[in-house]
């Protein structure tokens, strides 16, 4: 008879043991861009005090092991250990392949992005790394038998592991106090690094602004109305309101750019306002925020849903208001207004995969124009430079500059040819932007009109190693923050609103933001309201003294003073 084979005996321990192995793995094998951050922020080997060079590792072990403690219990250790290794791999991906950061506004924009976006970040590169550091080590994680005692020592366990933790943490920091807090102070992104403990204090971020969204919608500007020119009507107003994505404004030929993106525009009769910030980093908060009456500084992501717009303002005010969205929604801005899905049109010529170009969100629009008998906002949300995918942004006819990145991988191209994407990119909008003015100007004839682009936030193309958006505001660089605003205003809504152009090109240096979008549309719809504050309306300082403006006559309001 053939000899009979012992079966293999699994690999046994506890769940205290796998837990400390899991963070050692974690430590070790999804941190590489905090451990280099650490390296550059303690001067490396430069460094004259070893006993914290060798104190590091023991501190983000000990860190990461009562991370887990805590989160990982009972029967679903190993469910748990596992999950987070596999989203530790992933944001490590991103952490490491465009210098993103983790924290809840990341997580924002994350979670509100559409599958289009999200299926561009997704490449061969991306499914190796989360391969090699997440699924193999947890088809590792599966293969462990574990080992479990009565539930009184289990308990005993899990309690002595998280005070062995602390009280290891706690012993390291009061030792070696003076270097950790210079080092945390100096580079306060490590925390936003650390996986994956910036996941944990992303979800718990995201869910607590989730949480204080108030159950009842903050009404704004409930007095608003329109002012009726005196002796009569004239032509309706209407303001086509340009959201553009990802533009930013370092890369306009119209700021002194030196490639020509702007062809277009510099031929047409426009201002281009050179100093204005965004709200935000990323599309989930600078949308809702630029829609607003508070502003940056008192801007609260519950506001998104709980708080009343530009939008919802105009409407009550009798101004006809329609979204036109070709990008991932209006993230609360058009909740409560008329809105249109661009990609529900299935137009074969500027659609493909479910994503279009953004001269779809004129199609149809003059249609709209036709049914109009009264003052009119038009919001086109255009899906502008979202990247990394920039090489799709535009049709080929607009791929000016070459070589061009084809990729999503950005690590595949060099420095060069992601700048050209981008920058035709950008000469797409500018076409985009022409065209608009092109449709108001054949309808001079039945209203006053103007256009006002802005981009929601800018973009990262590689400097210092960062690429796209979404950082924290306060760590963000200027790339980031630094847009572009782009006024055109028909010749007979200057005449009547008595807006001075010249004075307006004097201002183009002015600095601007976000803040003053608000307050900015209204003024120009002579909307009257409380809420409307004349020192964020842009337009206010090129009108003649005693011109009538929407709502004016409260000095002491706060605002940003043009």
């Amino acid at each position: 008879m053939p000899e009979k084979v012992p079966p293999r005996r699994p690999l046994s321990t506890s769940r205290t043991v796998l837990t400390m192995l899991v963070a050692l793995w974690l430590m070790l094998g999804t941190n590489l861009p905090f451990w280099r951050t650490v390296w550059q922020g303690v001067g490396g080997l430069d460094n004259d005090n070893p006993l914290f060079l060798l104190s590091l590792p023991l501190f983000v072990w000990l860190w990461l092991f009562g991370l887990l403690s805590l989160l990982a219990w009972g029967r679903a250790t190993r469910a748990v250990l596992g999950a987070l290794m596999l989203l530790a791999a992933t944001a490590s991906y991103f952490i490491h392949s465009y210098g993103v950061l983790i924290d809840g506004d990341m997580l924002a924009n994350v979670l509100q992005t559409d599958r289009g976006e999200a299926l561009e970040l997704v490449n061969g590169r991306m499914l190796l790394w989360i391969g090699a550091f997440g699924v193999l080590p947890v088809l590792l994680l599966g293969r462990v038998h574990l080992v479990v005692g009565p539930w009184r020592r289990e308990l005993a366990l899990k309690l002595g592991s998280i005070a062995f933790a602390l009280a290891g943490i706690g012993g390291i920091v009061l030792s070696l106090y003076q270097p950790y807090a210079s080092l945390v102070r100096n580079h306060r992104e490590l925390r936003l690094l650390l996986t994956p403990s910036n996941l944990v204090g992303a979800v718990h971020s995201y869910a607590s602004r989730q949480l204080q969204t108030p159950a009842r919608l903050q009404v704004v500007g409930a007095d608003a109305h329109r002012v009726l020119p005196a002796g009569g009507a004239g032509k309706p107003r209407l303001t086509v309101l340009v959201v553009g994505e990802t533009a930013r404004a370092a890369n306009f030929s119209l700021n002194g750019y030196g490639r020509p993106t702007n062809p277009e525009l510099a031929a047409a009769r426009v201002v281009s306002f050179t100093e204005v910030r965004s709200c935000g980093t990323a599309t989930a908060t600078s949308v809702p925020c630029m829609f607003l009456d508070v502003g940056r500084d008192g801007y609260r992501d519950a506001y998104a849903k709980s708080r009343e717009g530009l939008l919802d303002v105009l409407q009550r005010a009798g101004v006809a208001v329609l979204w036109r969205d070709n990008n991932s929604g209006c993230k609360g801005a058009c909740d409560r207004v008329p809105s249109e899905d661009i990609a529900a049109l299935q137009l074969p010529e500027l659609c493909r995969d479910g994503a279009c170009h953004d001269e779809a969100l004129l199609v149809g629009l003059q249609d709209h124009l036709d049914r109009l008998e009264r003052d009119a906002v038009v919001v086109l949300h255009m899906k502008g430079s979202h990247g990394p995918a920039y090489f799709k942004r535009y049709p080929p006819a607009f791929a000016r500059f070459a070589p061009a990145c084809a990729d999503s991988q950005l690590d595949r191209c060099t420095p060069q040819s992601i700048v050209n994407a981008y920058d035709n990119s950008l000469l797409y909008t500018d076409h985009v932007l022409k065209r608009t003015i092109e449709l108001l100007e054949r309808n001079a004839a039945r209203f006053d009109t103007a256009m006002l682009y802005l981009s929601d936030h800018g973009e990262s193309l590689g400097e210092n190693g960062i690429y796209l958006h979404g950082l924290p505001y306060a760590m963000a660089p200027d790339e980031q923050k630094h847009i572009p605003m782009i006024l055109w205003l028909s010749e007979g809504l200057q005449r009547r609103e008595g807006i001075r152009s010249a004075c307006l090109e004097k201002r183009r240096a002015a600095p601007l933001s976000h803040d003053n979008l608000f307050h900015s549309v209204l003024g120009l719809m002579a909307v009257r309201t409380d809420a409307y504050q004349p020192q964020r309306d842009l337009f206010r300082p090129c009108r003649p003294e005693g011109i009538a403006l929407a709502g004016e006559g409260d000095p002491a309001r706060n605002g940003n003073e043009l």
